[in-house]
């Protein structure tokens, strides 16, 4: 069963590449196919999110720019997409003006709060199937949209690239979601951590992973996103990795990442 209640999750990483906007199509997109109803939330100026599930930009005639700026309401700004259940607020470059048009906002910081607050306390009237679960996919840096993003949601989930690099920057995240816990939002707390893009031939990947576990413990989920083709390729399709190829190891790695985030949360909601 669904769990009922609106779980808010802010998709982010303060570096780049690392797989977040990918995460946000296909993590939504398995969520619906196994009965939750999504809404994506796409705060980032290169609008790729929209783009990967199939939202052309001559269609977006109501963004999250309006939405941020109250042009618009996430309800109004939603757009169906080709997966039943998964819904998306689309983006465009409009975004990158978001801080000169509300630079003498005291509540600058909280706008993407008060419509997600506005949208849930609409739900059911229109007769619709209520949402159980909203996802931000962040830019990749700590800016008004990302606080916006943070302020907004009940937990972030971390997208990490099997690389090099990988814990650059994880630290400073942390850091970040400390701060704002104690600032904007003491509810925010981080539901789990996603490594992306792993490599299981490889001692340096299995290497990288042991060390993004070592640092977050038990946030760590089990499930692995591999690195595959066919998750790269599905984006430049318009389609999520479920529909361009189901039987993908991402695809299905994606359905995995799913179920153990719904089990996640039923143990917090237990606890």
């Amino acid at each position: 069963m669904p769990i009922q209640s609106v779980r808010v999750l802010a998709i982010t990483n303060q570096k780049g590449g690392v797989g977040k906007t990918t995460t946000a199509i296909n993590l939504g997109t398995a969520l619906a196919a196994i009965g939750e109803q999504v809404l994506v939330v796409d705060l980032d100026p290169q609008g790729n999110a929209s783009t990967g599930l199939g939202i052309a930009p001559e269609t977006r005639h109501v963004t999250t720019f309006d939405v941020l700026t109250g042009q618009a309401t996430l309800a109004s700004a939603g757009m169906a997409t080709s997966v039943p259940g998964l819904s998306i607020v689309p983006s465009n470059s409009d975004l990158v003006g978001t801080d000169a048009a509300l630079s003498t906002d005291g509540n600058r910081s909280f706008r993407l709060r008060d419509a997600v607050a506005a949208l849930v306390a609409t739900q059911g009237r229109s007769g619709t199937a209520p949402l159980t679960y909203v996802l931000i996919d962040c830019p990749p840096s700590l800016n008004l949209l990302t606080l916006n993003a943070l302020a907004a949601a009940d937990a972030v989930l971390v997208p990490v690239q099997c690389e090099f690099f990988a814990l650059e920057g994880i630290s400073q995240l942390k850091d970040t979601i400390d701060q704002i816990r104690a600032t904007i939002n003491p509810r925010l707390e981080i539901q789990g951590v996603v490594l992306t893009m792993h490599d299981a031939r490889t001692t340096f990947s299995k290497e990288v992973a042991q060390n993004v576990r070592a640092f977050f413990g038990p946030k760590v989920y089990d499930t692995m996103i591999p690195r595959n083709v066919r998750v790269a390729e599905a984006p430049s399709h318009g389609k999520p990795i479920l529909l361009y190829d189901y039987d993908s190891a991402g695809s299905q790695a994606y359905v995995k990442l799913a179920t153990e985030i719904i089990e996640r949360e039923r143990h917090i909601k237990a606890a």
